[in-house]
């Protein structure tokens, strides 16, 4: 079951660059960064009320999110949705005909598990699914 809303990513050409611009829109220079080597990407996480902003920088050519730089230019990437039980919601949805690409979680930002459905199935937007370590 879906709980929240965890995070919106934003794919961004250069992350420091990004990190100022967001900490001046938000007034905020609280945040965290990491590299997730399964997603291929450095990231910054701007923790808010009642959900984050992930900014997402590609490592490697192969990136989804170079990918998506290259077709789409900069912007919102993918809206993430908190599950308690992702290899639950995983099987209701592909049972429900949702395509998905992650068949199975992978480990992402924060220690968290994550898989993603693809847009196709969902009016052209990105969700990812993530569940925090029990």
């Amino acid at each position: 079951m879906i709980k929240n809303l965890s995070h919106i990513g934003i794919a961004v050409e250069n992350l420091e660059n990004s990190i100022n611009i967001f900490k001046n829109l938000l007034n905020q220079s609280d945040y965290h960064t990491e590299k997730v080597e399964s997603q291929k990407v450095n990231l910054a996480i701007f923790k808010l009320q009642n959900f984050n902003l992930e900014l997402l920088e590609p490592t490697l050519d192969d990136s989804p999110i170079k990918k998506f730089l290259d077709n789409k230019g900069e912007g919102i990437h993918h809206i993430s949705f908190e599950v308690e039980d992702i290899k639950s919601e995983l099987e209701r949805l592909k049972n429900n005909g949702f395509k998905l690409i992650n068949e199975q979680p992978v480990m992402g930002a924060e220690g968290k598990l994550i898989a993603f459905v693809h847009p196709k199935s969902t009016n052209g937007v990105l969700i990812e699914l993530s569940q925090k370590e029990k």
